[in-house]
């Protein structure tokens, strides 16, 4: 297969990506090798306003999966002719990253990605599903892989689907308090998509259609990377010692709509590793399941360090005569012995 020359001057059109803000647009450039395998160049920023992991040495691994939702849309826009009218709707997206390899540098992260595309319907004369998998390499060296199924809707099937949920006059539930960012790897409750339900493992969706990452752009459902970044926080919950997340995957079965709350619950599972540990969550809406994840976070193996012991103080002599202090005299007393300024002074 041909190499993609390098090139991290530009983004690609944000049209492409479905990104408002050319900010968010992480794509460079991308090549065809033939009908169904192309590559892609994207960039990382060092440090992200939203996506950035809890430790802080790394980066986010939700930027995987924003790159292979951003890689799946260019590709079927530009290389296999889908409208930008038409919707995309996510089906399933899982990822792996190899995190030793995707430790934050001196300078941005610049991302080779190989993609290939099967399972390629069409309807109607136009492509209508496509299975993207996506390889990712950095210096060379493979840093993560995933996949997604996405599936691209008409309009006119979009409207009949949707109906009533166009219309711009919508209603919303109230926004809610968010649990303590600290919980969840945040430092802003702005951040946090998580409200607390009184249940240590069930917590209410928060969406703040203010949020300028996960609202990039007006929607008429809740967007999938919400969901992602709910299922993220509910695991940081349960595990808070883990670091970044390793791996996960994810299934949306329906959508998600902003006027009836969406209940987010979580258990962790048995992961048969003594380095990992395995979370998973699951969306309802309506009484029906919305969205279903598991996830793989990495957690030390190495024992805890023992506390340091407490020195044992040391006795304190008794003062001796000489060092003992001696009764300050009167000034008065002083005046009557003759004594001079200084040694009032020094009294």
């Amino acid at each position: 297969m041909q190499s993609l020359p390098a090139q991290f001057t530009t983004t690609v059109p944000k049209e492409l990506v479905h990104r408002a803000a050319v900010a968010e647009v992480l794509l460079t450039r991308w090549l065809r090798h033939d009908a169904s395998h192309f590559s892609a160049s994207a960039q990382w920023p060092r440090g992200h306003s939203f996506f950035k992991s809890p430790d802080g040495v790394h980066y986010d691994s939700m930027l995987v999966a924003e790159t292979i939702r951003q890689v799946s849309t260019l590709i079927a826009h530009a290389e296999f002719d889908v409208p930008l009218t038409s919707h995309s709707l996510m089906g399933d997206l899982d990822y792996t990253a190899d995190l030793d390899l995707l430790k934050v540098g001196g300078t941005p992260a610049d991302l080779e990605l190989s993609v290939t595309c099967t399972e390629i319907r069409r309807t109607g004369g136009q492509v209508s599903k496509i299975r993207f998998d996506v390889v990712f390499f950095r210096d060379g060296r493979q840093a993560a892989s995933g996949s997604a199924v996405a599936a691209f809707i008409r309009p006119e099937v979009y409207r009949r689907v949707r109906g009533d949920r166009l219309s711009t006059t919508r209603a919303e539930l109230p926004l809610l308090t968010p649990v303590a960012p600290r919980l969840v790897g945040r430092y802003s409750g702005d951040d946090v998509v998580l409200a607390p339900s009184g249940d240590q493992q069930r917590w209410l969706l928060r969406a703040d259609t203010r949020h300028p990452i996960l609202f990039d752009h007006p929607g008429d459902h809740i967007p999938g990377m919400v969901l992602l970044e709910a299922a993220r926080q509910a695991a940081r919950v349960l595990v808070p010692a883990g670091a970044s997340v390793s791996s996960t995957v994810n299934i949306f079965e329906r959508y998600v709509e902003f006027d009836a709350p969406c209940w987010i619950e979580a258990r962790e599972e048995p992961s048969g590793d003594l380095g990992t540990r395995q979370v998973s969550v699951r969306a309802e809406q309506y009484g029906r399941t919305a969205f279903t994840n598991t996830i793989t976070v990495p957690v030390s193996t190495e024992p805890a360090a023992a506390p340091l012991p407490v020195p044992t103080p040391l006795p304190i002599p008794a003062p001796r005569a000489a060092d003992r202090p001696v009764a300050a005299r009167p000034a008065a007393a002083l005046l009557a012995n003759g004594a001079t300024a200084r040694q009032l002074a020094n009294a």
